[in-house]
């Protein structure tokens, strides 16, 4: 059987429009980027395409906001940080300045203001708590659980996307010597691929409340909230540490935040009936 929505209301229409103008924002600027921007290569192109992806993700964020469901928030603070993290990483020139042409400025402040809204609404509206909240879950899932989940689907993408600027930087001028670099980025790229897969069932099990899941989810955070950026650092710089490995510092961090404050509720157990 499909599932239906519920019924839509102002509010909820208002947060799904603001979310598609998040959307159209985040390709925008991106495309404004490229226009202006004086660094050219393998890795700018990756961040690019990685960053006009997030718009498939705020259109899924909306598709969460129409069904109701709670997981929206967390996903909404994720998507929204990551993305100005993502696109302020883009439009800083590397040379030419500090700061970059004022088109694409006057785009990152508008996408600033459209992300800070989206969290304001998703958390401060009572009419979208009301919506969000209307249908009880089958299994009593404490929201700060619901958070490290969401945060932890991030470390996938986000270890392979400087991973794949890594390899580009294989066939240019490597920052250190090819015979270290070759092996430390395809070991990067496998354990981003394994250790993406296995942080994703880990993170479903700690929803059942597992005390085994919740310790080895945190351990996998401070492993990547450590590694992370240091390997951004040794192989691509201190760009690439400010572009690629702040956003795994939020992730991780509300990840391990989210483990810590629901250490004494870690839920799991069946919803009581309404």
């Amino acid at each position: 059987m499909l599932e239906r929505p519920p019924p839509a209301t102002p509010a909820t229409r208002r947060l799904r429009v603001l979310i598609l103008f998040a959307a159209a924002a985040t390709v925008v600027v991106d495309l404004v980027n490229l226009k202006y921007s004086p660094e050219v290569g393998f890795g700018l192109g990756v961040r690019t395409v990685w960053a006009i992806l997030r718009a498939i993700g705020f259109l899924f964020l909306a598709r969460e906001v129409r069904f109701g469901r709670l997981s929206a928030r967390p996903f909404g603070v994720i998507l929204s940080a990551t993305t100005v993290f993502a696109v302020a990483r883009l439009v800083q020139p590397r040379e030419h300045g500090y700061l970059p042409r004022w088109p694409v400025l006057v785009g990152l402040g508008v996408l600033m203001v459209l992300c800070g809204t989206i969290i304001w609404q998703l958390y401060r509206s009572p009419a979208i708590d009301v919506h969000l909240t209307r249908r009880p879950p089958r299994r009593r899932i404490p929201p700060w659980v619901l958070t490290a989940r969401v945060a932890a689907l991030a470390y996938a993408p986000l270890l392979i996307i400087p991973c794949l600027v890594a390899v580009g930087t294989l066939f240019e001028t490597p920052r250190i010597d090819r015979t270290i670099a070759v092996p430390v980025v395809f070991t990067w790229l496998g354990f981003a691929v394994v250790g993406g897969t296995v942080t994703s069932f880990v993170s479903l099990i700690v929803l059942f409340g597992k005390r085994w899941a919740r310790v080895l989810l945190a351990g996998i955070s401070v492993v990547v909230l450590v590694g992370l950026p240091t390997l951004c650092w040794f192989l691509l710089g201190a760009d690439g540490l400010i572009r690629d490995g702040a956003p795994m510092v939020v992730a991780a961090g509300l990840c391990l935040a989210g483990l810590w404050r629901s250490r004494n509720d870690p839920g799991g157990t069946k919803a009581s009936p309404a």
